[in-house]
């Protein structure tokens, strides 16, 4: 990989590890690298109000699709049947480029920390 700085850097890590924005790497040299996520094509449902925040995530879990949860407002993937059914319960829906951090599952990282 090469850096903002145009540093070349290889990433060979013994295990997979989930890098999210804002993790960082430290190098052989004692350096760090700051992981910035690269925004992509994403859909975002705006609620008006917590309680339709909530009903949207719940729509959005029951489907089993990843979603980012932010304070007011839900990101997922582009899908075209799941964005009809977001505005079908109220949803403001918009495309938006962004990096995706969804949440992860409730059994998957329940120790996780990165160090």
């Amino acid at each position: 990989m090469t850096t903002d700085s145009g540093d070349d850097v290889l990433l060979d890590l013994a295990d997979a590890v989930a890098l999210s924005d804002g993790d960082g790497l430290r190098l052989e040299d004692g350096s760090w690298v700051t992981v910035l996520a690269a925004p992509e094509a994403l859909l975002e449902a705006i609620p008006d109000s917590q309680y339709h925040l909530v009903r949207l995530a719940w729509h959005i879990g029951n489907r089993h699709l990843q979603a980012e949860l932010l304070s007011d407002r839900i990101r997922i993937r582009p899908d075209h049947v799941i964005a009809d059914m977001l505005r079908g319960l109220g949803a403001e829906v918009s495309e938006v480029m962004a990096p995706f951090q969804p949440e992860g599952g409730a059994y998957e990282g329940a120790n996780h920390s990165h160090g």
